[in-house]
């Protein structure tokens, strides 16, 4: 189990730090009308989805598993995503950097709805997000195909997944843990934090789309390598 989250790590981390998901539940959090609630209901849909996304796929647990014996199980899955996600990142921070919009970014009237908006509402916006952004589809899959590339069997696949749906999410979290231990000092502090990351948005994009995005492009080339090694020596 230990080292499955080691290897979730990279995913772990880049679908937790997308601007975007950290903006809109600091914006909710800074509302006059129902913060907490709103934050919670966002989070709240985001990770339906996601579990959604787990009871759909988890076919690949079950796939690796009967697989796992004699072949490759579910290497070339992951490879592909993991690939995948590498171009889909590179091509974000080259929008990013030339001035084009991110393709997954959410309509801008998102940003400005979150005043009045109630609970429910939240809960589609964060089911929503996910559901429209192919980068989190492919950090979602990432970690499904890596989940059964271990064949952890079906109840550790299980909670594996659900610690990658609560780490994803941990700094969603954060913020909503201090608005409830602090809330008198808590505005302050979340509205100078969502500020930063409006105003360096741009740059935090480019540096972690670059960066991750050539991490995974290279474990996903290498991943391909290493899931036929007899093929590609005699290059057949």
């Amino acid at each position: 189990m230990a080292s499955t989250l080691l290897s979730l790590l990279p995913l772990i981390i880049g679908s937790a730090v997308v601007p975007i998901q950290i903006v809109l539940v600091l914006l909710m959090l800074t509302s006059e009308e129902q913060p907490v609630s709103k934050a919670l209901g966002f989070v709240g849909g985001m990770t339906a989805v996601r579990i959604v996304q787990g009871i759909l796929f988890g076919f690949i647990f079950r796939g690796s598993a009967n697989a796992s014996e004699g072949s490759d199980g579910s290497g070339w899955v992951v490879s592909t995503l993991l690939t995948v996600l590498g171009i889909l990142l590179l091509t974000t921070a080259w929008r990013s950097w030339s001035g084009e919009e991110d393709p997954d970014a959410p309509p801008p009237k998102w940003l400005t709805m979150t005043d009045h908006m109630s609970p429910l509402t939240a809960i589609g916006l964060g089911a929503g997000l996910v559901l429209i952004s192919p980068k989190m589809w492919v950090f979602t899959l990432g970690a499904i195909g890596e989940i059964g590339d271990a064949v952890l069997g079906q109840p550790a696949s299980t909670l594996a997944y659900l610690l990658f749906v609560l780490l994803a999410q941990s700094l969603l979290l954060i913020p909503i843990v201090v608005r409830l231990l602090v809330p008198d000092r808590s505005d302050a502090l979340l509205t100078a934090t969502s500020d930063w990351l409006e105003k360096y948005n741009k740059a935090i994009v480019i540096a972690v789309s670059l960066v991750f995005g050539l991490f995974f492009l290279y474990g996903g080339i290498s991943g391909f390598f290493q899931s036929n090694p007899e093929r590609v020596s005699t290059g057949t």
